[in-house]
């Protein structure tokens, strides 16, 4: 009577195991991060004043003694008990583990690099005497940070997955943070030679800002590099590190360069032909665009030439990715420059306005139209099945979705316009200019959704040109063969059938008369299977017949009858009579 219930007892076992390490990872994350907290309290009031501890702050000190004194001890308790039990390889494999070592690393690291930069950044000029908190959460949480990556580096505990997730999370963050630091650092020290010293502030000098990015921008680079390289970032060849790759380096990148280049180009052009406002307020943007191109192609640049080292998946979604946000700034830029037209048409002595507008939309046509052109390549698409790319059709039926999403909502927002001022509301203008905005866009999205259905069309065709074509007429045959000796064998006769006619159905009767007396002389033997075979699929070439009925035998006799259903004909005089068979 106990058997059955030892059968069914590893389920719950089971459930109940990931049960208990839910809940003992979630709690030890929690005390983790309450010790932190009151450990980081302690800290900075100890910078703050060494004779004073609780000086005018009584609370906050009893709320970071409570969390040091009693999260503290009983965290290092749950944790002791959690690194005892790891010397169960069920433990170590299991999912909990390696997500809460990923949690916390990734918290740590955030925290403690952004303090400890802040704080870096504080003791230039007035912001001297904000360092005390950064320092503290800096020490607290970097301790922190290496006691977790000392257990995930342990040679018998660490864990046995999610190995690439925690050098991702290091060296994204380290790569976006030292990015944007270094965007805002190149765009201030442009903005000062563009704009000269007196376009900055006064209450400090004009290299405080630009020092306190490169300080961020030189921490970031240092956490990416370390994850990157250190780490072994670059050798992990798994599809999160080849789609993050894609994801960030180019795609973000992408973006950033792309931007910045098409400010650039606006800028330039309302220098030339659009100076309605003050100089200064002209080339304001110019010093951001710059260093947003050239970061942004840089960070595009490297992760470009890393992911042609990678897998050929890699590559091609590479430049799939590039030509998707080229295409995106097209687009948008023909949206733009339809709408400033229109807004030309409607109200031309409103230049000012519409001409900045037509100068947008310029700018982001000119500068995603030949990014698009070198990425995407139209002039050599795919003239053959086998030139079609992975992922090729999934990027154009993508793309395709899209667009016509965004030309349905577009023509949603036509219709609410056309019917608002149909019914008498003359607070928004006119028609034309009521559409205006959402027809440029449908005009776009239009044209991008055209485009690529027509492109996944061509290629179906090349695809269904090059399938092989699987036209089996024949469902049934019926197969009435010999048994004596020197005859075919019938099952491996029924087996050729079935595949030279693409998988019919076969079913095979034997010969109750063929008892060896019609047989030919012994001089004139039948011919092997493979003969046999050849000599049916002949014979059945050209049958139209759903059902064939094959007799084979005696000897070299072979035979083939394509039959109909008896309701789809009225034969006279009913059936004749047949010969005895035996199945």
């Amino acid at each position: 009577m106990t058997a059955p219930a030892a059968t069914m007892a590893p389920a719950p076992a089971s459930g109940l195991a990931t049960l208990r390490r839910l809940i003992l990872y979630v709690l030890l994350f929690a005390l983790v991060v309450i010790t932190a907290s009151g450990l980081s309290g302690l800290l900075e009031r100890l910078f703050r004043t060494a004779s004073t501890l609780a000086a005018g702050d009584v609370a906050g000190l009893a709320l970071s003694l409570a969390f040091t004194l009693i999260g503290g001890p009983l965290a290092l308790l749950l944790w002791w008990f959690v690194w005892k039990r790891l010397d169960d390889a069920a433990e170590r494999t299991a999912a909990g583990w390696g997500l809460y070592l990923t949690g916390i690393y990734a918290i740590s690291l955030i925290i403690a690099t952004t303090s400890l930069l802040n704080m870096a950044a504080a003791l230039i000029g007035m912001e001297r005497n904000d360092w005390s908190s950064s320092l503290a959460n800096g020490l607290v949480w970097g301790a922190i940070w290496w006691w977790h990556r000392w257990m995930w580096k342990h040679p018998l505990k660490s864990p046995r997955h999610l190995d690439d997730i925690r050098v991702l999370i290091g060296w994204v963050f380290g790569l976006l943070l030292g990015a944007g630091a270094a965007i805002a650092a190149l765009g201030a020290l442009l903005d000062v030679a563009i704009r000269g010293f007196m376009s900055t502030a006064t209450l400090e000098p004009w290299w405080f800002p630009i020092l306190r990015s490169l300080i961020w921008a030189t921490g970031g680079a240092v956490v990416w590099w370390w994850h990157w390289f250190r780490e072994g970032g670059r050798r992990f060849q798994t599809a999160l590190v080849d789609v993050t790759i894609i994801a960030v380096g180019i795609f973000v990148a992408g973006i950033t360069a792309l931007a910045g280049l098409g400010v650039i180009l606006f800028v330039l052009l309302r220098l030339a032909f659009d100076r309605s406002e003050p100089m200064n307020d002209l080339l304001e943007p110019l010093a951001p665009a710059i260093a947003a191109a050239v970061i942004g192609a840089l960070v595009w640049r490297y992760h470009r030439t890393v992911s042609v080292h990678r897998s050929t998946r890699t590559r091609r979604a590479s430049l799939l990715v590039t030509s998707a946000v080229a295409l995106a700034a097209a687009a948008s830029g023909v949206g733009v420059v339809v709408n400033a037209l229109l807004a030309a048409a409607v109200s031309p002595l409103a230049g000012g306005a519409t001409r900045t507008l037509l100068l947008g939309g310029i700018s982001s046509l000119v500068v995603g139209a030949p990014a698009w052109w070198l990425a995407w390549k139209p002039r050599h698409q795919p003239r053959t099945a086998d030139d079609i790319p992975p992922g090729r059709r999934l990027y154009l039926v993508a793309f395709f979705g899209v667009s016509a999403v965004v030309a349905l909502i577009t023509l949603l927002v036509i219709g609410y316009r056309l019917f608002e001022f149909l019914l008498g509301d003359v607070s928004g203008g006119s028609l034309l200019d009521r559409v205006r905005a959402p027809l440029g866009l449908l005009v776009a999205a239009g044209l991008v959704a055209g485009y690529h259905f027509a492109l996944w069309r061509h290629d179906r065709a090349l695809l269904a040109a090059a399938a092989p074509v699987h036209q089996r007429v024949i469902d049934q045959v019926t197969l009435i063969s010999g048994y004596a000796p020197g005859a075919v064998d019938p099952d491996a006769l029924a087996r050729g059938i079935a595949d030279a006619t693409g998988g019919a159905r076969v079913s095979t009767w034997l010969r109750a008369d063929d008892d060896g007396a019609g047989l030919p002389p012994s001089s004139v033997l039948p011919p092997g299977v493979e003969e046999v075979i050849r000599q049916v699929a002949t014979a059945l070439e050209g049958v139209t017949a759903r059902h064939v009925l094959v007799i084979s035998g005696p000897g070299t006799r072979l035979e083939t009858l394509p039959l109909i259903a008896p309701e789809a004909v009225a034969v006279p005089g009913g059936t004749a009579p047949g010969r005895a068979l035996r199945p």
